[in-house]
Formats: structure tokens, sequence, C-alpha cells
């Protein structure tokens, strides 16, 4: 009888190790796929996806309920994106779907894409052409605060 006690003792300690490295597993492969990047090919595609709208937008022709949904699951995928890395070549991205949003009056989804450019890519040449966009849509845009050193060198 005592054999049995720790064979269900065993075999119970077994289904928890087993479960504990298949929830591991599971939780690395997730950990995994949400880290990765886009691709170049994902860039091409979301670029495309926004000259296309824009487009149909500049001709006049009515948007499709699967071009709004485009223009949505662009806006997320970027968005997703700069939350596991403000990588440069997104820069260009989220200008292109701002002037789409703007084009189509969806001002805070225009001014959404602007400022990430000038919170996350300050430093490119797509910043002043992104407060140029904010200003024209009258959206008052706070100059970055000098240091306390810089300051005291001017006086």
């Amino acid at each position: 009888m005592g054999i049995n006690k720790t064979m269900k003792k065993l075999i119970i300690l077994s289904l928890i190790a087993i479960f504990a490295i298949l929830t591991l597993t599971m939780d690395a492969n997730a950990a995994k796929k949400s880290s990765k990047k886009l691709d170049a090919a994902a860039q091409d595609e979301i670029s495309e996806t926004i000259d296309n709208i824009t487009k149909k937008v500049y001709s006049h022709t009515l948007l499709s309920p699967t071009d709004n949904q485009n223009m949505i699951e662009v806006k997320i995928k970027l968005d997703n994106q700069m939350l596991v890395s403000s990588d440069l070549s997104l820069a260009p991205l989220y200008y292109k779907a701002g002037k789409l949003y703007k084009m189509r009056g969806m001002n805070q989804e225009a001014v959404d894409c602007f400022q990430t450019i000038l919170e996350n890519f300050a430093d490119t040449a797509l910043a002043p052409k992104a407060r140029t966009q904010l200003r024209s849509m009258g959206i008052k845009i706070a100059e970055p605060i000098k240091n306390a050193t810089a300051e005291d060198e001017e006086e």
C-alpha cells in the first residue's frame, strides 16, 4: 500500500512538472511573437495600403468599409510596433498615415501620428514636417524645456 501512495505522489509531481514546463514554453513563444519587429515586407505592405487609400482620397473616390478597416489596422500595427521598439523606419509610415488621417478629417488620429514623430523621431527630417502639420491643424506645440546649465550660460 505504501508503494501506491508513492506512485500517486510521483505521478502528481510529474504532471505538475509537465504542466509548468508547458506553461513556460507557451509564455516564451508568446513573448517571441509579440516582440517581433515589422520586417521590410510588412512595412512595404503598410506603406502600399496608405498610398492606395491616399490615391482614393485624392481622386474623391468613396472609401469602402475595407479601406476604413485597413486604415485602422495600419494604426494598430504601427502603435503595436512602437511598444516593442521605436525603429526609425516607422517615422515615414507615421507621417504618411498622419497625412491620410488629416485628409480624411480624422484629426485626433492625425495628431497622434504627428505627435509620435515629434516624441520618438525628433532627430529625423520628418519632425519639422510633423510640427508644420500640427500647427496647420491649430495644435499648439510645446517647445522642449532648456536645461538649467544652458540658461545659466546665457545669463
